[in-house]
């Protein structure tokens, strides 16, 4: 096992690493911008390391002053967490060029991944069902895109082959919205991912959000947690999340739990893993693999009991994976919401000192948040402040437990999303589980 890391990352999940990093004895550093230097992990690190101003740029995305961090510290492996250079493939690939163990997938794995387009070709090459579309690249013969489009059959979505985070795509119901749709993607996927490669595929237009979670070792084997539902968006970002996904079989997570294990074998996948499809009239559709752990991964660690983060150390430290697939077991159901600073109607970040923080406790009550009284949450990165999970043994009893400590929680100071997040466990969709990724964009009117 690894002797000390590097946390290269912020707020909670930085804090989640280091947990995991203290249960297995590894020495961390914590390195932060100076915006930074009283984030809780950060505080309690055994060392850390200042790498730049509040701008990302030149601080969380600064690779040299990273890898340097790691130098001067004597580290011997790196942890991105996610967001910032948790899915950049060139990161991945000095860390290891420099000596160090890049605390997840191989740079080449990164890349193909990475590419919408290389990826979808690789699914399909597995045996994963994709979303209708030819799979190739959008170019600039106008008529060739209009003619490519009618074949797929309108509405269609025009997507970035770089893009994430809900950034890079529009949807396009008729033929003369088309040339527009495409060129205005273009200019932001270039602006906002260096890469304005485009490609189209048919867009759904009632689908569920499901996930498959995974993890692969060096050793060839490779296992799935199951599935989770991030159905609950706004503009293309998860609000809550739950697992197992409401209306699955046991038959079909298996058969599709199966087809990503295989997968990630035949990829050459290494560390934890998300496959992401979208899920209508009982058909699974492939859309982005995410290369990384995923915010949302407490509600499978709480139905299975596995310690994601803990087995991304193993797995990157070369050992195997501490259990087998016919081992994971899944006990009753999890629910998180995402704790936001920002106001609950307009969605306006809300930066500011924390006055008062009591957290919610009670049986099957988690919380994963860095803040605490007095902490002042900066105005330069995500909103997201911290995340509630509840664990029940069904769905309901999960569910009431949500609510029970979404009144319990108390942050004063600044403005949050929990009035919202009360709304959701409230609401009679939710409750049914037929909620699909639209649905809380039509309750909100935007």
């Amino acid at each position: 096992m690894f002797d000390k890391i590097v946390i290269a990352n912020r707020g909670e999940i930085a804090l989640r690493i280091l947990r995991a990093c203290r249960e297995l004895g590894i020495k961390t550093v914590a390195v932060h911008s100076d915006a930074d230097r009283d984030l809780k992990h950060v505080r309690l690190a055994d060392e850390a390391v200042c790498i730049g101003p509040a701008s990302s740029a030149e601080s969380y995305l600064n690779i040299p002053a990273i890898i340097s961090a790691a130098e001067v510290t004597d580290a011997v492996a790196i942890h991105p967490g996610y967001g910032f250079l948790s899915e950049n493939a060139d990161f991945s690939e000095k860390v290891s060029l420099s000596g160090f163990t890049f605390i997840g997938p191989k740079a080449e794995t990164i890349r193909l991944m990475g590419d919408k387009i290389s990826a979808k070709k690789a699914m399909l090459a597995a045996g994963i069902p994709c979303v209708p579309g030819n799979g190739e690249p959008i170019t600039t013969d106008n008529n060739a895109n209009m003619k490519m489009a009618q074949e797929i059959g309108y509405p269609i979505i025009v997507k970035a082959s770089g893009g994430g985070g809900g950034r890079g795509m529009r949807v396009v119901h008729t033929e003369a919205a088309l040339l527009s749709a495409i060129s205005l993607t273009k200019a932001e996927a270039a602006a906002a991912f260096g890469n304005d490669t485009l490609y189209m595929e048919k867009f759904l237009e009632d689908p569920r959000h499901i996930e498959f979670q995974v993890l692969a070792d060096s050793h060839g084997n490779a296992i799935h947690l199951g599935e989770r539902d991030c159905s609950m968006q706004r503009r293309h970002q998860k609000v809550v999340e739950e697992a197992p996904a409401p209306g699955i079989s046991d038959e079909l997570r298996s058969e599709m739990g199966d087809l990503c294990t295989k997968a990630c074998k035949d990829i050459g996948y290494l560390g934890a893993g998300t496959f992401e499809f979208l899920f209508e009239k009982d058909e699974f559709y492939f859309i982005e693999m995410n290369t990384r752990v995923q915010v949302e991964h407490p509600v499978t660690e709480m139905i299975t009991g596995v310690d994601i983060v803990k087995e991304q150390l193993r797995i990157a430290a070369g050992e195997p994976l501490s259990l087998s697939q016919d081992q994971v077991t899944f006990t009753g159901h999890a629910i998180e919401c995402r704790l936001n600073a920002e106001d609950p109607k307009t969605f306006m970040p809300c930066p500011g000192t924390i006055e008062q923080f009591h957290m919610p406790g009670g049986p099957g009550i988690r919380c994963e948040t860095h803040i605490y009284n007095g902490y002042k949450v900066p105005p330069y990165y995500d909103s997201m402040i911290g995340k509630l999970i509840a664990h029940g043994d069904d769905r309901k009893s999960a569910i009431a437990r949500m609510q029970t400590a979404l009144h319990e929680m108390i942050i004063d100071g600044i403005k949050t999303n929990i009035p919202l997040q009360m709304d959701i466990m409230a609401d009679n969709a939710f409750a049914s589980g037929s909620q699909n990724i639209h649905y809380l964009e039509k309750k909100l009117g935007i």
